[in-house]
């Protein structure tokens, strides 16, 4: 985080990321390539990185802000619909000619799912302008992902950097990330592959103490085994998960970010933000479809307890 927060007043959490409509197919076991499987149930969700991030941070209790693209269509209206219900500050959220993205899922007998994403309008995400930047200034924490263009990922970094905010990546999808935005984070939210995949190794340890060197606080998540924390390259604690049975783990992961940027907005240190947000995530892999599913804050303080 700048020196310049020190004369700068910030609160709450500004979410820029990705919002789709999930269609989501409950099936006994996921297909195997060229096989036509029938499913179980087909329902309809809001979701996206961004938007169940945004979701999981108010529902924690933050004051959120919602920067992203919505196409002009039937299910952006639904999408905007969502964000409003939630109590999400939408004055940034644009509306544009690309449809809405969508997100195709399959969710098995085991709680174990797979991703196809179209992402639409969330491809369409423009540079950043002074509206955008207020919001970002304002902000104690920006949380990102890495479903919109990399190089406006960066800008928000940066300008988020620039401003005093603290600077948050889920880097999921994964991908390599420029050094300059590397550079920008104050935290590197990443599962196992993740890790693995941008870190460079296939042992997780390594790979985490390398992104770990490069940036100053990495979180890897572990489902239902946790996650492990990072703090200057080294191993600093090991979060254990409340035990639970899995209907569906799809959004546990961005229930952990936004629940975790919460908590780091409150103020919470390090361990105790991360243990908090492990208890949302366990809380939502209990029901079906992404928002759905993110638990509200004395529900998290229960399951903490």
């Amino acid at each position: 985080m700048s020196s310049d927060s020190t004369t700068t007043s910030h609160s709450g959490v500004t979410v820029v990321g990705s919002v789709n409509r999930d269609i989501v197919f409950t099936v006994e076991r996921i297909p195997q390539p060229g096989e036509t499987i029938l499913a179980k149930s087909a329902a309809k969700y809001a979701g996206g990185k961004g938007l169940n991030q945004a979701v999981a941070a108010a529902r924690a209790g933050a004051a959120t802000t919602f920067i992203g693209a919505l196409g002009r269509d039937e299910d952006g209206d639904a999408l905007a619909g969502t964000i409003r219900e939630e109590s999400i500050a939408d004055h940034l959220v644009r509306r544009t000619d690309e449809p809405t993205g969508q997100a195709f899922i399959v969710v098995d007998g085991f709680g174990e799912n797979t991703i196809i994403v179209a992402s639409g309008a969330n491809g369409s995400f423009r540079p950043v302008d002074s509206a955008d930047r207020a919001a970002i200034g304002a902000a104690s924490v920006v949380l990102m992902q890495l479903e919109l263009p990399l190089d406006r990922v960066a800008e928000v970094a940066e300008a988020a950097r620039a401003l005093g905010t603290t600077v948050m990546l889920n880097a999921a999808p994964a991908r390599e990330l420029p050094r300059e935005l590397i550079a920008s984070l104050d935290y590197l939210i990443v599962n196992e592959h993740e890790a693995c995949a941008i870190g460079g190794s296939d042992r997780l340890d390594v790979a985490s103490a390398t992104l770990a060197s490069l940036v100053g606080r990495v979180v890897v998540t572990l489902g239902a085994a946790g996650a492990v924390l990072y703090e200057r390259g080294t191993e600093l604690v090991r979060v254990t998960a409340p035990r639970v049975t899995a209907v569906d783990t799809t959004g546990a992961g961005d229930t952990f970010c936004g629940a975790f940027a919460a908590a780091i907005a409150d103020g919470r240190e390090y361990e105790d933000a991360a243990r908090f947000a492990t208890a949302a995530a366990a809380l939502s892999v209990q029901s079906i479809g992404a928002v759905p599913s993110i638990p509200f804050r004395a529900a998290i303080d229960g399951a903490g307890r």
